[in-house]
């Protein structure tokens, strides 16, 4: 092979450039949009773009869970040991009770706020927990969001009053719980129990947590509009016997 044919010529070395340009443009572009935050139209966001913003805020957003599970895990997995069986007719008949297993140091709790939970039936059966495997837990996962009217009413009876920083055992019996609406700890009407903590809704989590269902929803339309295009299209056998692609 010639020398000269390795060499680019200067219209395809200005290509490469262009593109080059063109990447780090839209690299560029995605820092900004994810620094700018809320304010962001993520429908003028090309495809790849709402790939790449979507999983450096994922990023960020897992980052920030595992800075707060560093904070919270060492106290709250100690708590493990609180969970017990009990009898569910006594829990049904009771009402709903809590206790302090720890009495917070600071404001009470509002209408909105964080917690790291552990729920279990009357037989001891972990139903769901905050931790990321909680046979072996290692970490604590994102905490849970709590606002008016999201979960089940025996919650909100049972940690009115908490303070921030505070660990409290509610149990709820089944009827302000999922009552004949829904089957847990294998029947209806089931009492549950929970060890709560209680902590302040962290802002910048709360952030990358609307970013990432802004950028979700956005890139869902993106996708939705692309498989509609190539729906819209068929392939058919040319004259030639070669196969082409023709709008409906």
């Amino acid at each position: 092979m010639e020398e000269q044919a390795l060499k680019t010529t200067w219209k395809q070395r200005l290509v490469i450039a262009l593109i080059a340009i063109i990447m780090l443009g839209s690299t560029i572009a995605v820092y900004i949009f994810i620094a700018l935050g809320k304010d962001v139209d993520y429908s003028k966001m090309t495809t790849n773009q709402l790939q790449t913003a979507y999983e450096e805020t994922y990023e960020k957003y897992e980052e920030r869970v595992s800075s707060l599970s560093s904070e919270y895990f060492d106290e709250f997995v100690a708590y493990k040991q609180n969970v017990k069986a009990y009898n569910s007719t006594t829990a049904n008949s009771n009402g709903v009770t809590s206790t302090d297993l720890k009495e917070g140091t600071g404001d009470e709790i509002g209408d909105d706020y964080s917690a790291y939970y552990i729920g279990w039936c009357a037989d001891e059966t972990i139903f769901d927990s905050s931790f990321d495997n909680y046979e072996t837990p290692t970490a604590l996962e994102a905490p849970l969001s709590v606002t008016p009217d999201s979960l089940i009413e025996g919650w909100y009876l049972g940690t009115s009053g908490m303070r921030y920083g505070g660990i409290r055992e509610v149990t709820i019996p089944g009827s302000l719980a999922y009552g004949d609406t829904q089957e847990i700890c294998g029947s209806k009407n089931a009492p549950l129990k929970f060890i709560i903590l209680a902590i302040k809704q962290d802002k910048d989590l709360e952030v990358l947590s609307e970013k990432l269902s802004s950028i979700y929803a956005a890139l869902s339309s993106a996708f939705a509009s692309e498989y509609s295009n190539y729906s819209d299209e068929s392939v058919v056998e040319g004259e030639d016997g070669e196969t082409v692609t023709v709008s409906e």
